[in-house]
């Protein structure tokens, strides 16, 4: 496995860009330099993160979210075996 997480990268099951095993492993988020802990969805290339909003669902069951621009830093938590 490489020590540089995906451009891009979904925590839910459901989207074609989750990735079981880079979840499994951990990955930290830095946006605009604070650390983030509710982010359901990023992209590196395209400056954005996708944050859920508290505990609220949509009518699908998923997480409400909101969509913000600025630079993201993806990072894992864990060291690769």
């Amino acid at each position: 496995m490489t020590d540089t997480p995906p451009d891009r990268l979904c925590a839910n099951a459901n989207s074609p860009y989750f990735d079981a095993a880079i979840m499994e492993r951990g990955v930290g988020i830095r946006f605009k330099g604070q650390e983030k802990t509710n982010v359901e969805e990023y992209c590196v290339s395209e400056g954005w993160v996708r944050l859920t909003v508290g505990t609220t669902l949509n009518r699908k069951g998923e997480p409400m979210t909101i969509k913000l621009q600025g630079e993201v830093e993806p990072y894992f938590r864990t060291p690769a075996e």
